[in-house]
């Protein structure tokens, strides 16, 4: 989704800084399905603003600088329900650590190890979160949906790493015990060493 149309659904929700908006992409509603920077948020409201879509006011804090707060007007709101007539593309998956186990085979299984156990906490406290939230902020039928999804995704990767978390480990470390440089003998570590040790004979 392109970023004015998600400036504009956040602030569907109310008024809101560029700061404001900002968060509601990081730890917000819209933090786990889509991103908006702040090198792409301001430039987007400024075009929103000129193109009538939402309005701007000044709003002065005592010692603190003032603050440009932004509210969606009736053009932005029927944009946005024409946007979201979109047909939507394929989810995409930006995953370090998914990266990372890609080449679990070429790093210490005890690092795998941590890598598995702190995505097990991440997904851990990502449930424990949206527990919270369902107690603190009910919301509607669409809301109730996208947590939903997030809960069956969160479960389901829980579950995973869970149940292959030992048969990988057991895997990787019978792999990393039999690589030749494993031993002590021939990898190259061993092979520097002997050249050192010839060159000072």
């Amino acid at each position: 989704m392109d970023v004015k149309t998600c400036c504009l659904a956040a602030l569907l929700t109310g008024e809101a800084t560029g700061y404001e908006i900002k968060k509601m992409f990081e730890e917000g509603p819209f933090a786990h399905f889509q991103s908006a920077s702040f090198g792409s948020i301001y430039p987007s409201l400024t075009a929103l603003r000129k193109a009538g879509m939402v309005s701007v006011s000044t709003a002065t804090g005592e010692g603190r600088p003032d603050k440009k707060v932004y509210v969606i007007t009736e053009a932005g709101r029927a944009e946005l329900l024409e946007k979201l007539e979109i047909t939507p593309g394929r989810d995409q998956i930006r995953s370090d650590f998914l990266f990372l186990m890609f080449f679990s085979e070429l790093q210490a299984p005890d690092r795998i190890g941590d890598l598995i156990d702190q995505r097990r906490a991440y997904f851990d406290q990502a449930l424990d979160d949206i527990a919270r939230v369902e107690v603190e902020s009910p919301a509607g039928p669409g809301r109730a949906f996208v947590r939903g999804f997030g809960k069956a995704i969160y479960t389901a990767a829980l579950r995973y790493l869970s149940d292959n978390q030992k048969p990988l480990l057991d895997e990787l470390t019978t792999n990393h015990g039999s690589r030749p440089d494993a031993g002590g003998g021939n990898g190259p570590d061993a092979e520097h060493d002997n050249k050192t040790t010839q060159a000072a004979e």
